[in-house]
């Protein structure tokens, strides 16, 4: 009996062996694969949502814009389309939360600079200060580089409508007058359907480091 075991004994591990990894592949293959959430103005807290679409339970997409960036060149939803990019709000003279979000937007940019599918999309919330100048200047101060990464400037009353209508980001509801101000630490994953794909913290690294898996997680939506 023993040298029956015995002479079927590597026959019987090899066996297990091919057994585990078959199983494996099946296990692999069926396995559902994680894809991120279509974020709706349902979905998200009324306080970030203008009250106009707070009902609004599917369809959401970033609205066409018109801006300027650092350069002085025209930005529309034409220079994103096809993109996935994630968006921010900010403003120059911000001692805040800017700095330190504009540092993590740098790592994105770093992370992604040679990636021609991601970019970035950052808009001044203090347009009458943002001038064209005034983001040249704190685009080479930060090291933007102009190809990956756009700070956009315009009208005031579009850039907050973006805010609150389009990107669900901000918990002021201003509407873009003289004394308005509406600031976030929120970045958006938006995909190349120009839906919100996810919210994260651009003041914490660690949701950085979520952001840049997520990204990748996106772009095997689209292989």
């Amino acid at each position: 009996m023993l040298s029956f075991f015995g002479k079927y004994k590597f026959f019987g591990i090899s066996l297990l062996i091919v057994s585990i990894i078959i199983i494996s592949i099946f296990y692999s293959i069926l396995k559902p694969k994680k894809v991120l959430p279509i974020y709706q103005p349902t979905q998200v807290s009324t306080e970030l949502v203008d009250s106009t679409i707070q009902h609004k339970k599917k369809y959401h997409k970033i609205a066409d814009f018109s801006l300027v960036n650092q350069n002085g060149d025209t930005i529309t939803q034409e220079n994103y389309k096809n993109k996935i990019y994630v968006a921010d709000f900010f403003f120059t003279t911000c001692k805040t939360i800017c700095p330190v979000m504009t540092k993590n937007m740098h790592v994105l940019q770093k992370e992604f600079i040679t990636d021609s599918e991601v970019m970035l999309l950052s808009h001044s919330v203090t347009p009458e200060i943002d001038t064209v100048a005034q983001l040249k200047r704190y685009a080479t101060e930060k090291f933007v580089n102009s190809s990956k990464w756009n700070l956009v400037t315009g009208d005031k009353k579009q850039i907050y409508e973006l805010a609150r209508k389009s990107y669900l980001a901000v918990k002021d509801d201003g509407d873009g007058g003289p004394f308005d101000m509406v600031h976030t630490e929120n970045f958006m994953l938006i995909d190349k359907e120009r839906q919100i794909r996810g919210f994260y913290d651009g003041t914490k690294l660690d949701d950085i480091d979520r952001l840049i898996d997520y990204i990748a997680l996106l772009k095997e939506e689209y292989k």
